[in-house]
């Protein structure tokens, strides 16, 4: 029987880290080989490691300032 990789559902070590877990999770999914069971656990991981991604991205998004006239504020993209 061939061994298939386990779901862990643990955080991220960092933002690449989980964008690369994701985009093998998806190829995975894609290959449809995958029983259901498993492509249900496989579609669950891939759900937080999208929210993990997103979450990181606003983080920094927040904190990316610009100095304006000697004052820090949040910058928007124009």
């Amino acid at each position: 029987m061939a061994s298939t990789p386990k779901t862990v559902s643990t955080t991220p070590a960092s933002f690449e880290a989980a964008q690369e877990e994701l985009e093998q999770l998806v190829a995975r999914l894609e290959s449809g080989d995958l029983p259901l069971d498993q492509l249900l656990s496989q579609y669950q991981r891939g759900a937080e490691l999208l929210k993990f991604c997103r979450d990181r991205l606003e983080a920094v998004e927040s904190q990316i300032k610009v100095l304006d006239q000697g004052t820090l504020k949040t910058w928007t993209p124009e």
